[in-house]
């Protein structure tokens, strides 16, 4: 049972209305991993069809990460003494965590196409244990994150991450291996039980065959010996031949080009609008995105065209309704706040992620995060509102006053030196939230939160100091500890756990 039950009854018809500040946000929170007061206020007022071919287009003209000296190196690039060795391996890590967090940061739809694909076509650094392999597999999801589908399955396919994570690398011809011809067409392409028999992946398996040259098992890069190829004819989707690692990939494409295309729009509208796939209201526009996707060859930049244009994306029951990963909890923070950070912010933020249930570079299993309910439970709600907390707790000590930066630039610019406290308040729930709290009662928490321990009367009208209320956000020295008071307050709520 899902979470939310989708009531959306929106077509894929261009969204016209030109962007409310609702709906900016939700574009940017989906579409990136969100962004500050200033970015959103440009965004309002423009129409979503010139605003989502910028985003895209940058996305599509994104440099990947340029390769780190360590990019192609093998196990003997490493230091003899094993402990040595280790300890660079780990430097070298944490170091491309940081890039790639950063990444996540700059990169809005790119990246956060990236790390969508890292859990579709999942592999796990702790099973293949090699830098090298990590980099070239997050360089293929980079330059293929936007691109065309049927030459990203290809790509990935052959990346030394996933031969060795799901046994390419030990698939002969003498003893043929079929983990990666299940994945491939069970969890990358079709579906579970989708257009593919067991014949299919034993006879897929055998046609894969030939890409175990490996060296010694361990840190160097996989190619392709054709003396431990299958070279036999074999049966693939009713079609027969002596098929290859590329005629596998233009049969499945030419083959079960429908059914491709509607599992990868299910994925991404579960990901970018609706947890929610299987309600009647779901499938046309599902259906409506995967006829794109066939007519434009498999092309994914036109689909994510005409879905982020669309009514369906921007209408109100799409806003607010998929629980933030550990991923998004953190980065949409560091993005909303505008607040200073540094690489060692980033690892934290990484780090943070792993200790309620996301590592950066190793999912779960082969299918991947789960997502949305999966980030809620007992341990996990804690240690959002614990970690949260530290974070809030650096930015204070780093920089008071840029907590009051924050909520001036959350107000509107005729209130930037406000009296009234509520007015504040509304603004940073409103940043914070997709819609709000739930209860009047709950906004008046929210002001409690804000207002404690600042005399009650210093907010009163009827008390004049020199012309001047006693309280007002630009000058008042309490301000800071405030609105720290309240973000911690907020960061506890139900709704600050949504996107």
């Amino acid at each position: 049972m899902e979470f939310f039950v989708n009531c959306n009854t929106s077509t894929l018809a261009p969204y016209t209305t030109p962007l409310d500040n609702l709906r900016a946000q939700h574009l940017y929170r989906r579409l990136g991993f969100s962004a500050s007061v200033q970015t959103i206020g440009q965004a309002v007022g423009q129409t979503a069809d010139t605003l989502v071919d910028q985003l895209v287009d940058e996305a599509i003209n994104a440099a990947p990460i340029p390769p780190p000296a360590w990019a192609n190196w093998t196990d003997a690039n490493y230091p003899d003494d094993e402990d040595a060795a280790g300890q660079l391996r780990r430097q070298q890590l944490e170091e491309f965590r940081t890039i790639y967090g950063n990444a996540l940061l700059d990169n809005n739809l790119r990246d956060r196409l990236s790390f969508f694909w890292s859990n579709h076509f999942v592999t796990e650094l702790d099973v293949y244990n090699c830098n090298s392999f990590l980099y070239g597999y997050i360089n293929c999801l980079q330059r293929n994150a936007l691109g065309n589908f049927k030459t990203f399955v290809s790509e990935i396919g052959l990346t030394s991450a996933m031969l060795r994570y799901l046994d390419g690398a030990f698939n002969n011809r003498n003893s043929p291996n079929e983990n990666y011809a299940r994945e491939l067409y069970e969890l990358f392409t079709l579906g579970e039980g989708i257009g593919y028999t067991e014949e299919d992946i034993i006879e897929t398996s055998r046609a894969l065959t030939g890409y175990v040259n490996r060296g010694e098992v361990g840190c160097t890069m996989i190619t392709f010996d054709p003396e431990q190829f299958d070279a036999d004819a074999k049966t693939i989707m009713g079609q027969t031949g002596n098929w290859g690692y590329d005629d596998v990939i233009d049969i499945l494409f030419n083959e079960r080009a429908d059914q491709i295309a509607f599992f990868i729009c299910k994925k991404l509208y579960m990901y970018f609008v609706h947890p929610d796939a299987l309600a009647a209201e779901a499938q046309p526009i599902i259906t409506g995105l995967a006829n794109t996707f066939v007519a434009n060859n498999f092309e994914l930049a036109p689909v994510l065209r005409q879905l982020f244009k669309s009514e369906h994306f921007f209408d109100e029951t799409a806003i607010g309704v998929i629980i933030k990963s550990p991923f998004d909890l953190y980065l949409n923070f560091i993005k909303e706040t505008d607040f200073a950070y540094d690489d060692g912010t980033v690892i934290n933020a990484v780090d943070a992620c792993r200790l309620i249930g996301q590592e950066m570079f190793d999912p779960v299993d082969v299918a991947g995060w789960q997502r949305d309910r999966q980030w809620i439970n007992t341990n996990f709600i804690i240690g959002r509102w614990l970690t949260m907390e530290v974070f809030l707790e650096r930015f204070f000590q780093a920089d008071p006053e840029q907590f009051r930066a924050l909520a001036v630039s959350a107000v509107d610019p005729a209130d930037s030196n406000t009296s009234n406290p509520e007015i504040v308040v509304r603004a940073l729930v409103d940043k914070f939230t997709p819609k709000g709290l739930l209860t009047d009662q709950d906004l008046r928490n929210a002001i409690d939160a804000f207002i404690a321990g600042v005399q009650e009367n210093y907010y009163s009208p009827d008390f004049i100091d020199g012309g001047l209320s006693l309280w007002m956000l630009g000058i008042s020295v309490e301000v800071p500890m405030q609105v720290y008071n309240l973000l911690r307050h907020l960061t506890r709520e139900p709704e600050f756990q949504l996107k």
